[in-house]
């Protein structure tokens, strides 16, 4: 699962996603074993990011059971089934802070290439 997280961290830091972050939510959360954040710069942003992964997931012929917010573009969200990828505008990620709900969840170790983005 890290080499998919790994992938997945990749691919929004090519498309200059900001703010990746990577959760172990195993034993926290009924619904995944990991969570990926990133801040999109606009609707058609997080579109683009949301795209990009279902293609790359495809791709790789990796399972993806659907998509949520993808018109609206506020906060995406791409249900990969071991990892759900949480797509939000700056705003959006800030209000509803769901990372906050997973403050005992350890941080996934990402790419240097991810971290190096965000520098």
């Amino acid at each position: 699962m890290e080499d998919k997280i790994g992938q997945i961290a990749t691919w929004l830091a090519d498309k200059k996603g900001t703010a990746i972050r990577a959760l172990d939510v195993r034993g926290i959360s009924p619904l995944t074993e990991a969570m990926v954040f990133v801040t999109a710069r606009s609707a058609r942003h997080a579109q683009a990011l949301a795209d990009e992964i279902m293609q790359r997931l495809g791709e790789k012929k990796w399972e993806f059971f659907g998509v949520e917010g993808l018109q609206a573009g506020q906060w995406v969200l791409v249900d990969c089934n071991d990892v759900i990828v949480h797509i939000f505008q700056d705003e959006t990620r800030s209000l509803y802070n769901v990372e906050g709900l997973y403050s005992k969840a350890a941080d996934f170790d990402l790419p240097e290439a991810v971290l190096a983005g965000d520098k």
